[in-house]
């Protein structure tokens, strides 16, 4: 009897230890099963996070435009005035122009040319430097003479004539227009976020203090040697950096046109989201050299 006895508790005893390894084995299991889970969780979020990221950065390339930078302080009247980092404004009615696939030749001194607005390489010299350059400028409100400044700034007086004499400003909008800082224009596609199709090397001041009221400069991306086809003129004294090509001063029509069109619809920022809601348009530019 006692041998039976001790037989059935050593069964029992190795009943319990055989349930408890079992559940101990179910246990793990289960918590291998959390662990699977969890790790599968956050792959899927990380995932998740991967696309969401490259879908706003396919977004913002597609915004800005193929080669384009971002202006270091967007949105400041102090920003680097980048012709390819501002929100597109609705595009305007712009007349086509032509394109010229290979070299720029110098287009016809009296005008005729046909209207041309997309390049693939940056013209030659076509200027005389030790003559006098002026441009007229009609707008949908008023007229302005810039006096051209072909002896500081040869190579970016030469774009801005053979531009000009290729008709490739005629019907763009003053697309940025913020008072007490700047009137910026010149982009034949009207947004402010177009290209003529070449950039140009800098030609600066050598001091931050030429950003005079009147005084006429290209713009760029911030980055050297990025100057294209897009101008602002300075509306008053201002703190930027000696970065942009100088060319140019209005002589004629500053306190008149310019400021017209530095108030009521005309004035709008596309960097700010907000591009204006009747853009003053450049008609035509008349270059005469003496």
């Amino acid at each position: 009897m006692g041998t039976a006895k001790r037989e059935r508790q050593k069964a029992n005893r190795a009943a319990r230890i055989q349930a408890a390894e079992q559940a101990q084995h179910k246990q793990e299991q289960q918590r291998g099963y959390r662990n699977i889970a969890i790790v599968g969780g956050v792959v899927l979020l990380f995932v998740a996070a991967a696309y969401i990221v490259n879908r706003r950065n396919e977004s913002t390339t597609a915004a800005t435009g193929p080669g384009s930078t971002t202006s270091t302080l967007p949105g400041t009247p102090s920003t680097p005035l980048d012709p390819t980092a501002s929100t597109p404004a609705a595009t305007p009615t712009i007349a086509p122009g032509a394109t010229i696939s290979g070299p720029t030749p110098c287009p016809n001194i009296d005008g005729s040319s046909a209207r041309t607005t997309i390049f693939a390489e940056a013209p030659t010299m076509c200027i005389d430097p030790t003559k006098t350059y002026t441009a007229k400028v009609a707008t949908s409100l008023g007229e302005f003479t810039m006096a051209l400044d072909a002896k500081a700034a040869p190579k970016t007086v030469n774009n801005f004539v053979v531009l000009s004499r290729y008709h490739a400003y005629d019907g763009t909008p003053f697309h940025r227009v913020i008072p007490d800082f700047v009137v910026q224009g010149g982009d034949p596609a009207g947004t402010g976020s177009g290209r003529i199709g070449y950039t140009i090397e800098d030609e600066l001041p050598s001091s931050a203090a030429a950003y005079q009221p009147g005084v006429v400069a290209m713009a760029n991306t911030g980055q050297p040697n990025s100057g294209s086809s897009q101008f602002y003129i300075v509306l008053a004294p201002d703190r930027l950096q000696p970065q942009y090509s100088i060319f140019a001063k209005v002589s004629e029509g500053f306190d008149t046109t310019i400021k017209a069109i530095a108030t009521g619809d005309s004035v709008g920022d596309p960097i700010g989201g907000t591009p204006p809601k009747t853009p003053a348009t450049i008609l035509t530019v008349t270059i005469t050299e003496t």
